[in-house]
């Protein structure tokens, strides 16, 4: 099986700016997250930017950059200006590895890509865990998820998705609800990113602030897995930094 990996990074943060220049354990995350993506099966790895701060620091440890438009609104719109540059072929599988990821293990990598090139008929495929923390449920900056019989994902939410009725006003929640964590690594083939440059976004992307509901939207399809193992710790807040700092430094 042949994939490609595209880290789409970019400076400005609302909550860390300069996210993937901040330093951890010696090294700005955007390195990390790019020695995690080396580690996978990938043919190629190329770091997707706008920034010529994050070119420039992703050139000194010898990272393939391709820049790009900063008019993008999500990382898939910029992956998709990265496949139109570099030319990828329509059936090329490319897989999107987030930029503040400094813990993903490449094992994940590769099962998303293998996952996407079993189901033909599945336009992404993406990953899941169960969730066990009741915190996370109501959490927002923890992506739900719920899906049909065969896997294929029906929604994405901030939300505590499904709403349980009969058992939100209980403490604690009964342990066997069936809440499942969205993990935000993406895998497509090349022709479906040039078809989604050109969809519209939509009120749903908008209003919870995630590109893949654009997907759902137009009537296309993401297989989800189960991830085989844990993802990591992923930087959203200051907080998740300290602890990815303390984490590698050990």
């Amino acid at each position: 099986m042949s994939f490609s990996i595209v880290i789409p990074a970019r400076y400005a943060s609302t909550r860390l700016p300069g996210k993937p220049l901040l330093d951890i354990a010696g090294k700005p995350m955007i390195q990390h997250v790019y020695e995690r993506a080396l580690e996978s099966d990938a043919d190629n790895v190329i770091i997707a930017t706008d920034d010529e701060r994050i070119a420039e620091a992703a050139t000194a440890f010898d990272a393939d950059v391709c820049m790009t438009s900063d008019n993008h609104r999500s990382g898939t719109d910029r992956l998709a200006e990265v496949i139109k540059l570099r030319q990828f072929k329509d059936d090329e599988i490319v897989i999107n590895v987030q930029g503040d990821e400094p813990c993903l293990p490449a094992l994940l990598i590769n099962q998303v890509a293998a996952d996407l090139a079993q189901h033909a008929d599945a336009d992404m495929a993406s990953l899941f865990s169960r969730i066990h923390q009741e915190k996370q449920v109501f959490d927002p900056n923890v992506v739900k998820v719920v899906m049909d019989s065969k896997g294929y994902a029906l929604y994405f939410s901030r939300a505590p998705i499904p709403w349980m009725r009969d058992h939100f006003h209980t403490t604690p929640l009964p342990p066997e609800l069936p809440h499942y964590r969205h993990i935000g690594l993406y895998g497509y083939r090349a022709a479906f990113l040039k078809n989604y440059a050109e969809m519209t976004p939509c009120l749903l992307e908008t209003e919870e602030s995630l590109e893949q509901l654009r997907v759902l939207f137009h009537g296309k399809r993401i297989h989800m897995s189960e991830a085989l193992i844990s993802a990591g710790h992923g930087v959203d807040t200051e907080a998740d930094l300290l602890e990815v700092r303390r984490l590698l430094a050990e």
